[in-house]
């Protein structure tokens, strides 16, 4: 097999490009501090949950909820809705 062509950088416009800089994505700072926010949201949501289904789990029958929808929701990680 031929390594040099494994090991080659790409070529884009003349300027070397390494195959790992490729894959990166670029996030303005304002979508950064949006993406947190929304985590940072999601992960309070999710704590008050908790603590509602804790202290008062009259209410989350209230809203409509079964004990297994609250425990799913409060297992997801923060980046998914």
């Amino acid at each position: 097999m031929n390594d040099t062509l494994v090991s080659a950088p790409h070529q884009t416009g003349g300027t070397p490009v390494e195959p790992a800089e490729m894959s990166r994505r670029h996030y303005s700072l304002a979508t950064l501090r949006s993406i947190i926010a929304a985590w940072d949201d999601r992960k309070r949501f999710r704590w008050e949950l908790e603590q509602m289904a804790k202290d008062n789990p009259h209410l989350i029958d209230d809203i409509g909820l079964t004990r297994r929808q609250i425990e799913a929701e409060i297992a997801k990680p923060i980046w998914r809705r």
